[in-house]
């Protein structure tokens, strides 16, 4: 679980900030955008996802970045 408050902008309006390793966890970033749902028990924090297939192809790309070596050898022991 997680905790925030609300800091106060200068409009009059608020902002939450979210820890670090809750953006990690959820792999969201700055400037995501969120759907707000009231319910009873309070507030719902939706992420609306416009480029998952880019944020997907991303990802890829930097585990294939990462491990380019390993997958170097295993396709090499894959192809005989």
């Amino acid at each position: 679980m997680f905790t925030t408050i609300i800091h106060g902008l200068e409009d009059g309006s608020g902002a939450l900030l979210l820890p670090r390793e809750l953006l990690d966890s959820l792999d969201l970033q700055v400037g995501d955008e969120f759907q707000i749902v009231e319910t009873d028990d309070g507030l719902i924090l939706r992420p609306i996802r416009h480029d998952n297939h880019e944020r997907q192809m991303n990802a890829a790309r930097d585990v294939m970045d990462k491990y380019e070596d390993a997958l170097r050898k295993l396709s090499t022991l894959a192809n005989g």
